[in-house]
């Protein structure tokens, strides 16, 4: 695995040929919750996919658990060619709370499609 820069990342997703193109996984990493999004196959379309819940126990250690993380997984060397980066997520759940608010959904029901779709965004 090797950090490249989100902007790198993206020319070399956009230069590089359909076949050699994988799948993105966006992550939306909250204090409670996990979203997950997945791309399509040719990285043009971004899909809610799922929400993970957090144990307590790991919420002020996940910045540096995300590091370890990947450095284990280098480690195995079962991911060796392939391509992550960071990105400041700032402000991606509240954007979707905004458009979301005019729903008037149950806070659980809100709460769940914010952190898919805020991964979404992130994607």
């Amino acid at each position: 695995m090797r950090y490249v820069k989100p902007l790198n990342l993206f020319h070399d997703l956009l230069t590089s040929k359909a076949v050699k193109r994988g799948r993105l996984l966006g992550l939306d990493v909250g204090d409670k919750y996990v979203g997950l999004a997945v791309s399509d196959t040719h990285n043009k379309i971004a899909s809610p996919l799922s929400v993970l819940l957090r144990k307590k126990s790991n919420i002020d250690l996940m910045a540096v658990q995300v590091k370890l993380f990947i450095d284990d997984l280098c480690k195995t060397g079962k991911l060796k060619g392939l391509n992550y980066t960071y990105w400041d997520e700032s402000f991606t759940s509240k954007n979707v709370e905004l458009l979301l608010k005019p729903l008037n959904l149950h806070p659980v029901q809100s709460k769940t499609i914010i952190d898919k779709f805020a991964a979404m965004g992130i994607l």
